[in-house]
């Protein structure tokens, strides 16, 4: 996830790095689709060398998407997979590599995030299923018919875990789409595709970056290779920034548009803004707007350019005065630095720091303001230097009671503001009084968020009168025995259709009710702040409360050890960034972070890492579970999840306290789960590895990153003289046969091959998912890849590269922003303020409401609808 809404920080504050996708669109002939031939120039005017794919970016929306049904199998979330990935192949088009990476498992250190998730997910989800039967059997005394809840594989996302048999079909059916596009698609001809799956250890992203990174400076690598990832985590950038490649993109789905300029808010409709709204119904695409629902779920996508981002930063971070020249490249190290404070997935959120509060823009200003007397910069490639670390974090902490006060005055005011709309909402606030009589009435139009779709009459009745008076005008119809089959038709084809929006109203009211109970301000207790950030003691109420210190001695003493485990982090996290992991066992031992104020001493800290080993796939699974995803686990594992007896059933709590930390919806809250002690842990799976079956024991193995090629690719001799050296070799042997890759033949890739189980070329692939083609002529070779060996990663960009043409200036930059706790609000009168491009005044607005309303409630004659004037039925002609 790593800093939540940099993505969005960037976006705004540094327009010019975000770039809308190109996106060819395959063409139908005589109702044949046509794919789009990849082959072709790039319509994005970029040709890339190579596309990395941070796959669980890719396997979550499709196996729980938002904006269509939810699949019911694992077939249909593969196909839904290759689609996604034809899409991001269309417009990225790679020259030479594709690189598809699964999280694997990760370091303990990221465990801990994802125990909290999963936890969090398993009991979301209980509470929705109990929410949703609720309002089932409300619907059913109603006599509101629903239809039946389908039986799915796919109810439980914590499966996207890996050792789950899900990721292990998974992996299968990813292995048959590469054979299947390498084999027909011009596009696929002549790059290589390296799959690294979850029986691979590491992050995804982190996989990819070992890659990137243990490329660089060998022979025959290209320093102007141009990069693309695509993945979700806003980490993403972080990584890319650095590799000190500079040519280097992000891919991602458009997640918000800044001023949604195509989207009105009023009616929810594309293609206008509010100002403009006319207040109309929208326009079905499809008998019943299916066609409609497809195109919102197909998001465009963005690039997000590196080398662009580099030139803000250029300008951003010039150091007035500086005693010494300045190295860009070492500043940008401390930019990706200073951010790890405002958010990463390996330690909590620091109090002190909010990037919604500006943090980020804090920090750099307090950068620049302090380098002349830090000595030196913050980092020196993957090792902070911690002297300097302190004088700089300390110049952040000498602000903590500002903006502790600043804060507390804000939420005030929002726990006010809510409490009185609420009051007003529930009508005991006075205000201007309407008589009913007055009101034209309105019914909600099902599936729209406006009422001005068709409407009532104003004179027409509601609830059962309605349907009474419209029986007479569906009789009259009725006066033959054709006009009768057709009635009975219409009656089913009404009665989907009731039934449809009655499911749809049952979302809906889920949906609120879920969001309603999620909100603090809604419960009677409240969110009872006993910490009182900003007033006098706070610190102390802070590790009272947080860390159940209960004298000042032992205050003390956690505070240190809070501290050096926090610097730990901050140093292991660094270490990750750029060389990669540095221990697989550390993590950060508490829920809490410390205070800025609190770093002190940082450079009488001893920080030491040992690297150990990865977890096997089962022991991360039955370590960060709850024990409602134990189905996932093989059944001896299930029991060390469920049974009462279990030497470590306290791993799993049935219940867990959230504390929402002065947070207001329960998913920002932290769920205070028991840390697992992996001694304990590990002495109990020990006991049963021995039951478990070959392909689950296969499940469980640490295996590595798969290597595909065309025959008719230069690597597939390479290959194909490996096999037949290990051709009459013992299983132990060949394990160990390494052949290295010569970097002319594979295209400036370095690294290792290795022999793989089974047939390098087999020539048939049968097909894993339900419906698609078995591969009957295959020219697909395959081999293990190995990484080149390790060797120091330079800091810098590689001589030889060329830099793209500059495209951002300092007039670009925005203004210099005040520090967030230094804003005492408004700095403009509404009337001297202009209209950012795609925004519109409240006047405007104003305009466009009143035709809103006026088109809601105004009721059109149909060219073959007649109204009766006294009752409002209505009569159908022929």
């Amino acid at each position: 996830m790593g800093i939540p809404a940099f993505y969005r920080f960037l976006a705004e504050k540094y327009p010019r790095v975000v770039v809308d996708a190109v996106e060819e669109e395959p063409v139908v002939i005589d109702g044949i689709q046509i794919p789009v031939n990849t082959s072709m120039k790039n319509p994005n005017n970029n040709e890339y060398d190579n596309l990395y794919l941070d796959m669980n970016g890719v396997i979550h929306p499709c196996f729980h998407p938002e904006n269509r049904p939810s699949p019911t199998s694992f077939d249909q979330v593969f196909e839904s997979i290759f689609a996604y990935i034809d899409r991001l192949f269309v417009i990225v088009r790679p020259r030479k590599l594709l690189f598809m990476a699964i999280d694997g498992v990760a370091p303990r250190a990221k465990m801990n995030q994802q125990r909290s998730r999963r936890f969090r997910a398993a009991k979301d989800g209980s509470d929705a299923a109990a929410e949703e039967s609720r309002l089932r059997d409300e619907f059913e005394r109603e006599g509101r018919k629903l239809p039946p809840k389908q039986e799915s594989q796919i109810f439980d996302s914590n499966v996207i875990t890996p050792g789950t048999e899900f990721m292990a079909v998974l992996s299968v059916a990813l292995q048959y789409y590469i054979h299947l596009r390498l084999n027909n698609d011009p596009g696929w001809k002549n790059i290589k595709v390296i799959l690294s799956d979850a029986n691979v250890p590491g992050e995804g992203e982190h996989k990819i970056m070992s890659y990137v990174r243990l490329q660089r400076n060998l022979e025959g690598y290209d320093p102007n290779t141009r990069h693309c990832m695509y993945g979700l985590d806003a980490d993403l950038i972080m990584l890319g920034l650095a590799t000190h490649e500079i040519h280097f993109s992000i891919l991602r789905e458009v997640v918000f548009t800044p001023g949604q300029q195509d989207k009105c808010f009023l009616c929810g409709q594309m293609g206008h803004m509010a100002a403009e709204c006319e207040g109309k119904a929208k326009r079905k695409m499809g008998k019943f707007d299916e066609k409609g629902d497809a195109i919102v779920a197909k998001l465009p996508f963005q690039f997000l350019n590196i080398w662009t981002l580099r030139e803000y930063l250029e300008y951003e971070m010039r150091i007035p005065n500086s005693p010494f020249e300045i190295d860009f490249e070492c500043i940008l190290d401390d930019f990706i630095f200073i951010c790890f404070f405002v958010g990463n997935d390996f330690l909590p959120h620091m109090p002190t720091l909010e990037i919604r509060e500006g943090a980020i823009n804090s920090l750099m200003t307090i950068y620049k303001n302090e380098f002349t007397k830090l000595g030196g910069y913050l980092t020196n490639g993957s090792k902070p230097n911690l002297s300097r670390v302190e004088h700089f974090i300390q110049a952040v902490g000498s602000h903590e009671d500002e903006i502790f006060q600043k804060r507390a005055r804000l939420h005030q005011r929002q726990v006010e503001t809510i409490k009185r709309r609420k009051r007003q909402a529930r009508g005991d606030d006075v205000g201007p009084q309407v008589q009913p009589k007055s009101l034209a009435a309105i019914s909600q139009f099902h599936g729209s968020r406006l009422a001005s779709a068709p409407m009532p009459s104003p004179f027409q009745q509601s609830g059962h009168n309605k349907e009474v008076l419209e029986k007479p005008s569906k009789v009259s119809r009725l006066s033959s025995g054709a006009a009768v089959s057709v009635a009975i038709v219409e009656a089913e084809n009404s009665l989907e259709i009731d039934v449809q929006d009655n499911e749809d109203e049952l979302k809906a009211k889920l949906k609120k009710i879920l969001l309603e109970k999620s909100d603090v301000f809604n419960s009677k207790g409240g969110n009872e702040d006993k910490i009182k950030l900003g007033e006098p003691g706070w610190k102390e109420r802070y590790y009272e409360e947080k860390f159940s210190a209960k004298t000042p001695e032992e205050l003390d003493a956690i505070r240190k050890d809070v501290v050096l485990r926090y610097v730990e982090g901050l140093c292991w996290v660094m270490h990750y960034y750029y060389e990669g992991v540095c221990s697989w066992q550390w993590f950060y031992p508490y829920h809490y972070a410390p205070f800025a104020s609190d770093l002190k001493g940082l450079s009488e800290l001893n920080i030491n890492f040992e690297l150990g080993a990865p977890f096997k796939p089962f022991d991360q699974l039955i370590g960060v579970f709850p024990a409602a995803s134990s189905h996932a686990l093989p059944e001896p594992y299930r029991k060390l999840m469920t049974d009462p007896s279990s030497p470590i059933i306290d791993f799993y709590p049935t219940d867990f306290e959230v504390d929402m930390n002065g947070k207001r919806f329960a998913w920002q809250g932290i769920a205070k789960l028991p840390f697992i002690d992996e001694t304990r842990l590990l002495e109990a799976v020990q006991k049963i590895e021995n039951f478990l079956t070959p392909e689950e024991k296969r499940r469980n193995a640490i295996m590595f990153d798969m290597l595909f090629v065309n025959s008719c690719h230069p690597l597939s001799a390479c290959i194909s003289t490996l096999d037949n050296k290990c051709r009459n070799t013992s299983n132990c042997e060949r394990a160990n046969v390494k052949e290295k890759i010569n970097p002319i033949e594979s295209g400036g890739m370095n690294g290792y091959i290795s022999f793989c189980d089974g047939e390098p070329c087999r020539p048939f692939f049968r097909s894993p998912v339900a419906g698609m083609e078995d591969i009957i002529d295959n020219h697909v070779i395959c081999a293990i890849y190995r990484l080149p060996d390790a060797h120091e990663h330079i800091n810098r960009p590689l001589h030889g590269v060329k830099f793209p043409k500059k495209t951002v200036a300092i007039e670009d930059l925005k203004p210099e922003p005040v520090l967030w706790h230094e804003d005492s609000g408004r700095r403009y009168v509404e009337s001297q303020r202009k209209n950012h491009s795609g925004t519109y005044s409240c006047r405007q607005l104003k305009e466009a409401a009143h035709r809103l309303v006026v088109n809601s409630l105004h009721v059109k004659m149909d060219a073959n609808i007649y109204h009766h004037p006294m009752n409002g039925s209505r009569i159908y002609s022929d």
